[in-house]
């Protein structure tokens, strides 16, 4: 599911200055219901990153996913990842599907 939309999630990425994105949760599994299911997805910003006023730049990137993969994205940043549950969970099934360290590399 997330492959028919990889250009488009990552000139989102590119467009909203995202370091590193990755998908994780059901949308990696066979347990993935099209019809009900939410996709995932952790971000990581560069240090210096302006989130804008009350996160806003964040909330903006989680409806425009949305909007690109056609169902609700719930976007968590990977630095805020403090819950160890979470983060193992969250690790069983993390892919990467933008790095700009990479894209800068291959330009």
């Amino acid at each position: 599911m997330i492959a028919e939309h990889l250009e488009g999630i990552r000139a989102l990425c590119r467009e909203y200055g995202v370091l590193r994105l990755e998908v994780f949760g059901s949308v990696c599994t066979p347990g993935f219901y099209p019809e009900r299911s939410d996709v995932d997805f952790l971000v990581e910003y560069p240090e210096d990153y302006d989130y804008g006023p009350w996160l806003a730049r964040l909330f903006e990137l989680e409806q425009a996913l949305g909007q690109v993969v056609g169902r609700r994205a719930d976007v968590v940043i990977l630095g805020a990842l403090r819950n160890t549950w979470f983060r193992r969970e969250a690790d069983k099934t993390r892919a990467v599907i933008y790095d700009a360290r990479e894209v800068a590399e291959v330009a």
